[in-house]
């Protein structure tokens, strides 16, 4: 291999009809590279809206801490993972190579009828929560021949279900501020009962999560990505980040970013820029 290999860590938007469904696919290959030292075979994930599905074609992932731990210490080829209220970290004792696909819980839930509400900081064997259909979707990614053929076996899948799945309700849009928005106007409009307790209910149903949460995770995440070369390059001002950002103050703001990722604002820019094992932090923009 080249002296100077490095990791595959890509990003990949889902086709346009699919916006509203999928919100990206991940891929992370370290199978063709010299191997990372432990430390950098951490995979550290933020707290996040979104649910996921994640196939690891090669090697091997194993819990690091709590979330993944209720299920064996190491993880099947193909996970299910929930909404998460809190960071997560998985490990990798070798070089691996997954393929992820992250959904908007809505979208899922109306492609399947799984309820997310259960499933929050939940990790489950893809075969106990899917029917054969996505069973032999699974089979197939794990089989593929590569990434683009995977990328490509999920959205010919998805795709005539995720239209008939709009056809039969309105679903929230595919970026995550029009998704909390429309999410509330869509359990407010939905059915008869639309007092406020029956409102949170149905989008805890749909999202795994309450609106106030929801809010939270996506004013931090716009944040973020808005300043993101900035973080990266280390010329920030964390008071006038937290105005712009409509927090109370640089403090309101610090408490939130550790919340969703574990670190202080300034702690989460030096790790996006120096620490391998925050690689999901460096691509997602």
């Amino acid at each position: 291999m080249p002296a100077d290999a490095t990791p595959v860590t890509r990003l990949i938007a889902p086709r346009l009809a699919l916006a509203s469904c999928v919100r990206a696919f991940l891929v992370r290959d370290t199978t063709g590279c010299a191997p990372l030292p432990p430390a950098q075979r951490l995979n550290r994930f933020p707290a996040a809206p979104m649910c996921s599905i994640a196939w690891t074609i090669s090697g091997e992932l194993e819990a690091a801490a709590p979330g993944l731990n209720a299920l064996d210490v190491r993880m099947p080829p193909a996970l299910f993972g929930g909404p998460r209220s809190y960071p997560l970290v998985s490990y990798n004792p070798g070089p691996v190579h997954s393929f992820i696909v992250m959904f908007y819980p809505a979208a899922l839930h109306a492609l399947t009828g799984v309820a997310m509400a259960p499933l929050l900081d939940q990790f489950r064997p893809f075969d106990a929560l899917f029917d054969a259909e996505w069973q032999s979707l699974s089979q197939a990614v794990l089989a593929a021949p590569g990434d683009e053929a995977r990328v490509a076996l999920v959205e010919g899948f998805l795709a005539p279900r995720w239209q008939v799945a709009r056809q039969q309700d309105d679903h929230p849009a595919s970026a995550v501020h029009d998704w909390v928005r429309r999410l509330g106007v869509q359990a407010a409009s939905s059915g008869l009962a639309s007092g406020a307790r029956n409102i949170e209910r149905r989008i805890k149903t749909w999202a795994g999560q309450p609106m106030r949460t929801l809010h939270r995770m996506r004013r931090a995440e716009q944040l973020f990505l808005d300043e993101r070369d900035a973080m990266l390059q280390g010329k920030v001002s964390w008071s006038d980040i937290a105005a712009h950002g409509g927090y109370a103050d640089q403090a309101h703001l610090c408490r939130e970013t550790r919340q969703i990722t574990g670190l202080s604002p300034t702690e989460l820019a030096r790790a996006s820029r120096d620490d391998e094992s925050y690689w999901i932090y460096r691509i997602w923009a």
